[in-house]
């Protein structure tokens, strides 16, 4: 079987690795930090990020990038905010990059895989996504995701090697769809823990989601998307898994803002990455050069901010005209 590579060791790429090495893989994982590879390969575990998981025999931690090369692909699972200098540090001869990033560039406003195109033109790349916590992926619960590109040989490649039984993989030819889904499913998180936080109820919640979701719709269709991908599992899906699920890092910075702690406060002493806190004013930016009002999106944005409260977000909320659904 050819070996997979992962590039990034935090929870979802230590996650990925274990499926590949589950489907049956060698598979060379790529940590940034020499010490903290050569720690991850001595204690078999990614204490720091996924503690409790076991790696098998079959994954290799590693710090040297030439160690990816002659992989049949490689797992990109670093943050959104880090994928361009990442990819500025990794060597030219890559094998097809599978990003597993979710958001929006701040300051150029790109997707994930159109970060790809700007700083490796005509490098083949795909974008895996969907309703995935690192932690049930790697205990091998049962699990979909959607691959999404325009070239229907790699996402077949890509099938037959990283797919098992638990781990069901369904194609899409919806890149931008699909991106967007995973970006826009982070903020409206923020904001349904932001609503549980400050006591309004699982009414407004559920009311919070759906309207999130007819945003995250307009935009996948202004964006060149299809609309019924976000109701599958980068969109609807995702969604309804990261604003619930109790394991969700965004819904869980949404309950701090909304119990009143500051965004610092709130980030302070944590190891992981909430993906929508760097999203939400990009993905803001982005709907509006595409024409498209994002109310939600606009509602967290200033939240974090410290520009609103949750009360005066809510409140600006409900304040909108009155419309058919």
């Amino acid at each position: 079987m050819p070996r997979i590579a992962v590039i990034g060791a935090g929870a979802w790429g230590t996650a990925l690795a274990v499926q590949a090495a589950r489907a049956g893989h060698d598979v060379a994982l790529w940590a940034r930090y020499p010490a903290r590879a050569a720690a991850m390969q001595a204690a078999r575990e990614n204490a720091l990020h996924l503690p409790g998981t076991s790696l098998p025999p079959a994954i290799a931690v590693t710090a040297d990038p030439a160690r990816l090369g002659g992989a049949a692909f490689a797992l990109l699972a670093v943050p959104t905010q880090h994928l361009r200098a990442l990819l500025g540090r990794l060597p030219e001869a890559l094998p097809p990059l599978i990003l597993a990033a979710k958001g929006v560039e701040q300051g150029s406003l790109l997707l994930p895989l159109e970060l790809v195109e700007a700083l490796r033109p005509a490098h083949p790349s795909a974008i895996l996504s969907g309703p995935n916590f690192a932690h049930e992926v790697a205990a091998g619960l049962p699990t979909a995701a959607v691959l999404a590109s325009r070239d229907p040989d790699l996402r077949e490649m890509v099938a037959d090697h990283l797919a098992t039984p638990g781990f069901r993989l369904y194609g899409s030819e919806d890149p931008i769809g699909v991106q967007v889904g995973g970006a826009a499913k982070n903020v409206i998180a923020i904001a349904a823990g932001a609503v549980i936080g400050a006591g309004l109820g699982e009414n407004a919640r559920a009311a919070l989601i759906t309207r999130g979701l007819a945003e995250l719709s307009r935009l996948v269709v202004a964006l060149g998307g299809r609309a019924e991908t976000a109701a599958g599992l980068s969109g609807l899906g995702d969604l309804l898994l990261t604003a619930t699920g109790p394991s969700s890092r965004n819904t869980a910075l949404g309950l701090a803002l909304g119990r009143g702690l500051s965004l610092a406060e709130a980030l302070a002493g944590k190891t992981s990455v909430a993906e929508g806190a760097a999203t939400a004013p990009a993905l803001l930016a982005r709907a509006g050069s595409a024409g498209v009002e994002l109310p939600i999106c606009a509602a967290v944005t200033a939240l974090l901010a410290g520009e609103a409260t949750v009360a005066e977000a809510m409140a600006q909320l409900l304040a909108r005209p009155r419309r058919d659904e």
